[in-house]
């Protein structure tokens, strides 16, 4: 849902000024405080904003530049100088202060009071410091951190940290040299509230999409131990395991695409690994299911789950994936003519949420073993398996290590 403005006023009641309002698509959740970095509140924040409430948070990103310059948006490639300008010209005390009204203010709301009345506080930069120091001196009931700038001056208020806190460190980072970076890790690690992640070979702003230093491998590692520890906290609490019996229903029962499609984000993505097939967005995606997913699988198809892990924004299924190949597949077996054969394989699927729609599938399997099994690779001299692969999936007596007895 698209944001909006609206004003807070100054906790010291010097003026009023103006914030980023994202709701979730539900109209309420847990209230999450979204601390800016040096470049105001400009659409990198609003972005972020929006993906936080896709998540199922009412989120509330403040001006903390206002009592500098309002309505501050600022670029991160080539206003540096200006942004840094502003950092300079900051008051902490009252930004931290700016904070605690923002977390006032979204407490009263309706749509975060009718769900506990619950806020956290993220931040990034100069707003992953203000995490720190709100995790310390407000009332919010969780935060997160990334690569938060000038931490180590005040770990001496380390003591009054009241709720989780978890911070993002990027080992490179130039603006948390190492011995900063030593200093923070020293004086929180072994705390029951503080989780602390240090993310090798990354530079400052690594989940800045878009960004110089950009690390997508890290970001969404971030991103997900963000998500848990806010879930943890607040909420919401959805029912992964059942989102994701109802898409593999739409997906192998009733093959509905619609239906399927309608269990996903507005822009979901499926990738099966082994064959790089599946689609981007939801005008691929509903292609590829219309034309060669849904209604390409043989009418014998099963899957028999083995193992099931649910955590606070994925799903990872273990299962015996069965079919005899009396059609194409052009899914698993592209350009492949059917060959009337039996099928079994193991599947493991990682299956992403956002909020309470599905976002991504990440599909693997032994895709050499498919081969076998289908009469198009012959195992003769090489390390590859058939149904044998499946088969001691469900009885783990059967022989190991005949491969390399062979």
């Amino acid at each position: 849902m698209p944001g909006q403005w609206t004003t807070l006023d100054a906790a010291d009641g010097s003026g009023r000024f103006r914030a980023y309002l994202a709701t979730p698509a539900s109209g309420s959740g847990p209230g999450l405080v979204l601390a800016q970095e040096i470049f105001g509140v400009n659409a990198t924040m609003r972005d972020v904003a929006d993906y936080y409430a896709e998540e199922g948070y009412v989120v509330l990103v403040p001006d903390l530049f206002w009592r500098q310059k309002p309505a501050v948006e600022l670029d991160a490639a080539s206003d540096m100088p200006r942004a840094f300008g502003f950092y300079q010209g900051f008051d902490e005390a009252k930004g931290v202060q700016d904070l605690q009204a923002a977390i006032s203010a979204l407490r009263a709301r309706p749509e975060v009071r009718s769900q506990g009345g619950k806020v956290g506080v993220l931040g990034f930069c100069l707003g992953g410091q203000l995490a720190y120091l709100a995790a310390c001196r407000t009332d919010a009931d969780v935060a997160v951190g990334y690569y938060g700038v000038g931490i180590e001056a005040a770990l001496a208020e380390a003591a009054d940290i009241q709720c989780r806190l978890v911070l993002h460190i990027a080992e490179l980072d130039g603006f948390c040299p190492p011995p900063a970076r030593e200093a923070i890790v020293q004086a929180l690690s072994g705390r029951e509230n503080v989780e602390l992640y240090v993310y090798p070979g990354t530079d400052h702003a690594f989940a800045r999409v878009g960004g110089d230093h950009f690390h997508k491998p890290s970001a969404l590692m971030a991103h997900q131990r963000s998500v848990a520890a806010l879930r943890r906290a607040m909420g919401p609490h959805y029912d992964l395991s059942a989102l994701w019996d109802k898409h593999c229903e739409y997906e192998f029962a009733t093959r509905d695409v619609d239906a399927t499609m309608s269990t996903m984000v507005a822009e979901p993505y499926v990738n099966h690994i082994p064959t790089m097939t599946g689609g981007v967005g939801y005008r691929h995606l509903h292609d590829f299911y219309t034309r060669h997913f849904v209604n390409s699988n043989p009418p014998d198809t099963s899957l028999t789950p083995i193992s099931r892990t649910v955590g606070a924004t994925q799903v990872v299924d273990e299962m015996l994936f069965c079919f005899t190949h009396t059609t194409e597949i052009p899914w698993m077996l592209p350009g492949v003519a059917p060959t009337g054969r039996r099928v079994e394989i193991p599947l493991l699927a990682v299956v992403k949420f956002r909020g309470d729609k599905l976002y991504h599938e990440h599909i693997y399997w032994d895709q050499a073993s498919v081969l076998v099994q289908v009469g198009l690779l012959d195992p003769k001299g090489l390390p590859v398996a058939g149904v044998e692969t499946g088969r001691k999936l469900l009885d783990e007596t059967l022989p190991s290590n005949g491969l390399m007895e062979r």
